[in-house]
């Protein structure tokens, strides 16, 4: 497959599980969502959401956020996600690092809900029905704990640095990648480099491995990570983020942007 066939399997109006910055995201694909123009897509920040968010938003793909923040880092604000939230554009829903992570464990271990505190006495919980505050069932007095939904993404989006000839993928320490592989229904994913046999069998690797049983569809992509980073591999690209950062500012600046960098199929991935 490619990163072009993986978009095409997401369709229009799909919940999709992005990771963070930091944490390998496929911006191959997201590229390619956009040159697809695909639309209503909701997405989930697990936990948060950065570069490939506000792509999307400001290629109008997006109708509905769920996350615990939307920014560039240290290139500051998402600027398109930021004036399209402040102009009622697309749907926001406000949440927390451990209730997205909650939400997500809940679906990987096959329950509906799973209880939190930490949320509690916060103005969040007035503005989430779907959260229900309830009596402790197992406490003899007064003991309120926050009930969190189980969230299905419909689909899990994430670049990896290996795969193997046996579907697994390699993605290290970043384990969140495997909790929304584990909760979401297909999970698609862009490689760096492909391994021979199988990476299971490596005592070493095979710890910071997610099973191929989770994973729907994979396709190579050399440097399908920039202008952001895989550790070890190659860094993020600071400089073009914040060009990035200074160009989105506006929508016609934005425009420009993908103009150079995403529609223009010789543009749309790094330099070599």
């Amino acid at each position: 497959m490619t990163p072009d066939d993986l978009a095409r399997a997401i369709p229009d109006g799909a919940l999709l599980a992005l990771p963070p910055d930091y944490s390998l995201p496929a911006m191959a694909v997201v590229r390619a969502l956009i040159v697809q123009k695909k639309k209503n897509l909701k997405l989930l920040g697990v936990p948060v959401l950065g570069l490939c968010a506000d792509l999307l938003i400001g290629a109008g793909c997006v109708a509905e956020v769920e996350s615990s923040a939307v920014s560039l880092g240290e290139a500051g604000l998402a600027p398109r996600f930021s004036e399209a939230a402040e102009k009622g554009e697309i749907v926001v829903r406000d949440a927390t690092c451990p209730a997205v992570h909650t939400a997500l464990q809940a679906t990987e271990k096959g329950v509906p809900f799973m209880p939190l505190r930490g949320v509690l006495g916060s103005d969040l919980v007035k503005h989430r029905p779907d959260w229900q505050v309830l009596q402790n069932p197992f406490s003899g007095s007064e003991d309120p704990i926050l009930f969190i939904r189980a969230i299905a993404p419909d689909i899990a989006l994430f670049h990896a640095r290996w795969a193997d000839e046996a579907g697994n993928v390699w993605v290290g320490r970043r384990r969140e990648l495997a909790t929304i592989a584990h909760a979401a229904k297909r999970t698609l994913v862009t490689f760096e480099e492909l391994k021979p046999g199988d990476m299971l069998e490596d005592e070493l690797l095979a710890p910071g491995l997610i099973s191929a049983t989770y994973i729907t569809g994979v396709a190579p992509a050399k440097r399908g990570a920039w202008p952001l980073g895989i550790p070890g591999v190659y860094d993020i690209d600071d400089a073009h983020l914040m060009h990035y950062a200074r160009a989105a500012r506006t929508r016609e600046g934005f425009r420009r942007y993908l103009d150079e960098f995403v529609c223009i199929p010789e543009k749309s991935s790094s330099p070599a």
